[in-house]
């Protein structure tokens, strides 16, 4: 998946584009991504920063220390609330796209799982995919 992508809130007042290589496309379980999402788990794209660039609107950030310990800015929409991405502290050379903010999210292929510790019981994960307990 090497080709820029796009993707965007769901009002349209945010839009973004990526370039390059993803780094890790993974289901986190951690209780900070299921207060995010209202779910089970975020599905997740590691990219580079450099190959990053929000290409309307200002999204609206909210700093929260992660499971994992590290704080971590969870960008949104503060017209429609849509998550975005997250900028984790510690490395600004990392972006933590959100997969249903892709216009294609289709090219989404997780590789693992992550903090299963906190999965909830009524989480179906792949059985295929490997599992990380804990993070950090």
């Amino acid at each position: 998946m090497g080709s820029t992508q796009w993707g965007g809130c769901a009002c349209g007042a945010i839009r973004y584009r990526y370039s390059g290589d993803v780094m890790f496309a993974l289901n986190c379980h951690c209780r900070d991504c299921q207060r995010e999402s209202g779910s089970g788990f975020v599905p997740v794209l590691g990219v580079r920063a450099g190959g990053f660039e929000v290409t309307q609107g200002s999204p609206r950030l909210y700093a929260v220390r992660a499971d994992s310990g590290n704080m971590t800015q969870r960008a949104f929409c503060g017209e429609c609330g849509s998550p975005l991405y997250g900028v984790p502290d510690g490395h600004p050379d990392l972006i933590t796209i959100r997969a249903g903010s892709l216009d294609d999210a289709s090219v989404f292929r997780p590789q693992r799982d992550i903090f299963t510790s906190s999965a909830q019981p009524w989480d179906y994960m792949n059985p295929a995919l490997p599992k990380v307990s804990k993070i950090g």
